[in-house]
């Protein structure tokens, strides 16, 4: 395998995770500061209401994005092993 298979592979991967870490990180840290916001307006300290809220953003985004998800780590999955004879030889 040379080098540049290598690190074409390589960003490809790293691509695909940073996009999938995006999607579920990213409404839960709009909703987490949404909810500090609201909190440090009413001066309310309560520590469930702000890690509740985030589960279910980040349950949400599975719920409805999982598909999508899935679908792209199996197409990603079968992309590499049908490469895989060329990057052996």
């Amino acid at each position: 395998m040379s080098p540049e298979i290598a690190i074409d592979l390589i960003s490809e991967s790293l691509h695909l995770v940073m996009l999938l870490v995006t999607l579920l990180v990213l409404p839960g840290l709009l909703v987490g500061l949404l909810v500090s916001l609201f909190q440090a307006a009413t001066q309310i300290n309560e520590q469930t209401m702000s890690f509740l809220p985030k589960l279910l953003v980040t349950l949400l985004v599975v719920g409805l994005m999982g598909r999508w998800m899935v679908g792209s780590l199996m197409d990603f999955c079968v992309s590499i092993f049908e490469r895989a004879a060329t990057l052996v030889g």
